[in-house]
């Protein structure tokens, strides 16, 4: 599971062969947004080593206006053209790592957070794989251009054209994606009306990170070409399935799946157990950087097939934490809260971080729950000690903020940052009037 390598002057003459005129250098800011500062090529030698320098005080939750200088420095195995411009004026991409102007880490770098925990786990003896299932859904323009949430079909679940207009956009982001050396694995009409999901092949745990970010801008960029606006937002429509991003992930020693063990419960090895453990304990915790947005709690509610009970099963979809039935090499656990709108890098450093701990403290993840949790009623949820995330984001924060465990994984910085700005989110939220407000008691008091 080890990273490709690629050298400063690998991507030199990557850039020469291709006819790069410029070059994006990509981040993200701690709320999971995308940012880029473009150079032309000519400068490219300069940025690889490390010579680009940004104002990091107008970014949200990096620095204050009297440390706003910040330096990016591009991985250059992250090196890839963007296929879907043709010409003269190709342009490529690099992602970035954030430092200070003295050449040490910049501590609110989200990159930088999973870094860490990759590290941490590399001491264990663990390296840490992840395969995503990204939803989004495709909505109509008007006539302006702007963003409706009108959708483009009445397609349902695994549906073929010409029910799935939205078949097009989703084959040349698949296409985009390969040339851009993803494997895509699956690619398919979710279960409601204009909603997609595309599956790209399992990788080491950075290397996914920064595919998600490349994938949401790609799907974005595709979507607009087809006159259709993308989002990732997890539930926009009232009364239909929202989007998540069920994360799989697996921990490995060398080549070897530390999660399978032939002679083990379930074919489980301890590792495995005591890492669902982990998932299940801290999931309350660590609710605030999967589902970051006031509008990720609209998704988390029952008979909409997401997850709100803290409990695991191999096969049952109810529970927080589901074992695929596959087993050997591609054992693997699948977290099925987090949604698309996280910060990819966050996300997998707060999941690894409980794992991790669980391994650690050999937390038991209890039996295995194999009935529909959401036809139990209240006391029979009590009586298999079953739980519930947080019901909003303000309780989300509350869970986080009390957290020695999160603080200790996000760093000290990302963790006051996110709360502070999650904290304004919900403030602003909470004040505002909304419609349904509007709708039920303007004519009634």
């Amino acid at each position: 599971m080890e990273r490709k390598t690629i050298s400063k002057d690998d991507v030199l003459e990557l850039a020469k062969e291709n006819k790069v005129r410029s070059i994006r250098l990509m981040f993200m800011d701690l709320t999971g947004v995308n940012k880029n500062v473009e150079i032309p090529v000519q400068d490219l030698k300069a940025a690889l080593d490390g010579s680009i320098m940004f104002d990091g005080s107008s970014i949200e939750g990096f620095a204050r206006i009297e440390e706003s200088d910040m330096f990016l420095r591009p991985d250059p195995s992250t090196f890839v053209v963007f296929p879907w411009i043709k010409g003269e004026n190709k342009v490529a991409r690099l992602i970035c790592d954030i430092y200070n102007p003295d050449g040490s880490n910049f501590s609110g770098c989200s990159r930088g957070v999973l870094r860490r925990m990759i590290k941490e786990a590399k001491d264990m003896g663990y390296t840490m794989a992840v395969g995503p299932e990204a939803e989004f859904f495709l909505f109509l323009l008007d006539e302006n251009g702007v963003a409706t949430t009108k959708t483009h079909d009445q397609g349902g679940y695994f549906d073929l054209s010409p029910i799935d207009r939205g078949e097009d956009a989703r084959k040349d982001v698949v296409e985009y994606l390969e040339q851009m050396g993803f494997r895509v694995e699956a690619s398919h009409h979710e279960v409601a009306p204009g909603q997609h999901e595309i599956d790209f092949s399992y990788s080491d745990v950075l290397t996914t990170a920064d595919n998600l970010a490349t994938f949401r801008m790609v799907v974005r960029t595709v979507a607009l070409s087809h006159s259709l606006h993308a989002t990732f937002m997890p539930k926009p429509i009232y009364g239909i399935c929202g989007s998540g991003m069920h994360t799989n992930q697996s921990l490995f020693t060398n080549e070897s799946n530390a999660f399978y063990d032939p002679d083990g419960k379930y074919q489980l090895s301890d590792v495995c157990l005591h890492y669902i453990g982990g998932l299940l304990k801290y999931a309350p915790e660590f609710t605030a950087i999967t589902n970051p947005i006031v509008n990720s709690y609209k998704r988390l509610v029952p008979d909409y097939e997401a997850p709100v009970y803290v409990a695991w099963s191999h096969r049952n979809r109810s529970p927080l934490v589901r074992v695929p039935a596959i087993r050997e090499k591609a054992t693997r656990v699948e977290l099925r809260s987090p949604d698309p709108s996280c910060n990819p890098y966050l996300a997998f450093a707060v999941m690894l971080k409980a794992g991790l701990e669980g391994i650690k403290q050999k937390i038991d993840p209890g039996k295995p729950v194999d009935k529909n949790i959401f036809a139990m009623d209240p006391e029979e949820r009590k009586k298999h000690n079953i739980g519930l995330l947080p019901r909003n984001l303000l309780d989300a924060i509350e869970n986080l903020e009390k957290s020695n465990l999160m603080k200790e994984a996000l760093g000290e910085h990302v963790f006051n940052q996110f709360v502070h700005v999650k904290k304004m989110e919900w403030n602003l939220y909470n004040e505002k009037v909304h419609n349904w407000e509007i709708e039920r008691y303007l004519a009634l008091y």
